[in-house]
């Protein structure tokens, strides 16, 4: 256990012939007891400033420690974002490449089907205007024979049949109005 100025200012030493002189002896010993006390209290001092510090040092090191934990969890949260956003970006990629393949597929499909359609359209139309062609021409070849004259001259005679038709009904209907 450690001296205290209370033990060395009770310290009692035994007298002897010869010995030292007790005043001088006194005042040495209150002059270790001043300075005693006042190495105690610096000790005291310092040992509060050491558990301050160790306090403070305690509290820097939790915050370092909380810091690093927070900075590894923002690198693994970033990480992960960013593995995620390449992951989600190559699906897009994907998805946009199966879109396009299919848009592509789509496209030369009906194009595929428009040029058959086409293709027949143009057939139609060269049937038609053959048709029309023979049609054309069978009636120009009508018109420059005689057998226009022969429909002429039958109209002629259907329209001669009917007038003489029409006076008959006249006659008749005379011939009948005299006998009523």
């Amino acid at each position: 256990m450690p001296l205290t100025p209370l033990d060395i200012h009770n310290k009692e030493f035994s007298r002897r012939i010869r010995g030292y002189d007790e005043d001088e002896v006194n005042e040495f010993l209150d002059q270790i007891i001043k300075d005693y006390e006042i190495v105690i209290r610096e000790n005291k001092e310092f040992q509060n400033q050491l558990m301050s510090m160790q306090d403070k040092l305690n509290h820097f090191s939790n915050i370092e420690e909380t810091l690093s934990k927070t900075i590894i969890v923002a690198q693994e949260a970033a990480d992960e974002v960013r593995n995620n956003a390449k992951k989600e970006a190559q699906l897009i990629v994907k998805e946009a490449e199966k879109n396009a393949d299919r848009i592509v597929n789509e496209s030369l499909s009906k194009s595929r089907k428009v040029s058959i359609e086409m293709e027949e359209l143009k057939k139609q139309a060269s049937i038609y205007r053959a048709r029309f062609r023979t049609l054309i021409e069978a009636q120009l070849d009508l018109l420059s024979h005689d057998g226009w004259e022969s429909l002429e001259e039958r109209d002629r005679d259907r329209e001669r049949d009917r007038e003489r038709d029409r006076v008959h009904d006249t006659d008749q209907n005379r011939e009948v109005r005299e006998i009523y």
